[in-house]
């Protein structure tokens, strides 16, 4: 059979490999840190599993520049550890999803903030604040059988050499097993799907001409410049 239209590819680099992780969906995952839940302003009853989506193309490799969306005034960066999967499960226990883990990532969640804020007033959906060209950053990929599957360790960016986040993975509400399991609980995950995990306190405003630095313990770093 033939098809009219080719699909776009979207990959990202694996780290010390030739070879490239071909990206399928990205899922992001909110409100998994506390600190973050009380900086934007939800309480302890706001913990519930929440998650949306953007389009692969949104993904931006290592070293890259973005431009800030023209209709934002409140650009921000939120650091997130990244987990690429890499074999097809549904329905995963807890206790089997790491089975599904090719690596991990530092990505950076680039959002619209004045944007998500008002469509958080009226009801809407926060695709405009979230999906956007270019708005997840992700360095290149760690297999697991190298920096083994990370439940802490330090999670950090800084901005212009000041630093604006440090954490610990620890400090996660949901494990890396737990978030895989309950993505698997709505959608068959494949090969190729990468799912950021929510970020901890300190996001903040980015300016063109801001050189962003992300870094988490045991993976490849990241550093995107804004225009």
């Amino acid at each position: 059979m033939n098809y009219f239209n080719s699909r776009h590819e979207t990959s990202i680099p694996i780290s010390g490999s030739n070879e490239l992780f071909l990206v399928h969906r990205i899922f992001c995952v909110g409100r998994n840190y506390k600190k973050h839940i009380e900086e934007m302003g939800y309480k302890e009853s706001d913990i519930p599993f929440i998650f949306f989506m953007k389009p692969p193309e949104a993904v931006v490799t290592n070293g890259q520049k973005i431009a800030i969306p023209d209709f934002t005034n409140n650009f921000q960066h939120e650091v997130e550890l990244v987990i690429a999967i890499g074999r097809e499960g549904l329905r995963m226990s807890e206790e089997n999803a790491l089975e599904h883990v090719f690596g991990y990532g530092v990505g950076i969640d680039l959002t619209c903030r004045d944007i998500q804020i008002e469509a958080k007033k009226k009801g809407r959906p926060w695709t405009l604040a979230k999906s956007t060209p270019y708005s997840a950053p992700v360095s290149d990929i760690t297999p697991a059988n190298e920096s083994g599957h990370l439940n802490e360790g330090s999670i950090r960016l800084s901005v212009n050499g000041v630093n604006r986040q440090k954490s610990n993975m620890k400090e996660m509400i949901r494990s890396v097993p737990k978030i895989v399991s309950e993505i698997s609980e709505i959608y068959t995950l494949y090969s190729g799907d990468l799912i950021f995990t929510g970020t901890p306190e300190g996001v903040g405003k980015l300016e063109p001409g801001d050189t962003i630095f992300a870094e988490i313990d045991g993976l490849q770093s990241l550093t995107i410049t804004i225009t």
